[in-house]
């Protein structure tokens, strides 16, 4: 069995989470350190027509700079986050917003990755809302899959 490049396996496990399809998150762009992700505003995330709560903020900045950390790692390898701060600046409000991830520093077992978050209106004029810095804890599933039993 061949394994994905990371790239593909990050969007492929983001994907699967039922948050992840529940928010409809899309993503737009996926290199080695680098994500961007979009989701719609809808009702259902929205406190004000046509402005998202800070919920769905955090998890499109948070999905971003995870995602942009989980491509840097080795085959078998996954991460999550264990720290973040979300500074918003601007309301959430337009037709979508747009997340580009970052890695600022990558280890073997932390990665601090950041994100800025973009409020894009119906003209595609983007205004950023929030920003976040994150820690992903990278994890070696390999090593932490239990012993066969004899």
């Amino acid at each position: 069995m061949t394994s994905l490049p990371m790239t593909e396996q990050v969007q492929r496990m983001v994907l699967a989470m039922p948050v992840a399809q529940t928010l409809q998150l899309r993503f737009v762009n996926v290199a080695p350190g680098e994500v961007t992700l979009e989701l719609p505003v809808t009702d259902a995330f929205s406190f004000r027509p046509g402005q998202l709560q800070a919920t769905a903020v955090f998890a499109a900045a948070d999905f971003a700079a995870v995602a942009a950390a989980g491509t840097l790692l080795p085959p078998g390898w996954v991460n999550a986050t264990i720290d973040t701060s979300l500074k918003i600046v601007a309301p959430a409000a337009g037709a979508l917003l747009r997340s580009r991830g970052r890695v600022l520093s990558a280890a073997r077992l932390l990665t601090v990755c950041a994100a800025d978050v973009f409020a894009v209106d119906e003209q595609g004029r983007e205004t950023l809302c929030a920003t976040l810095l994150a820690t992903a804890r990278n994890v070696d599933t390999a090593a932490r899959a239990p012993a066969a039993v004899q």
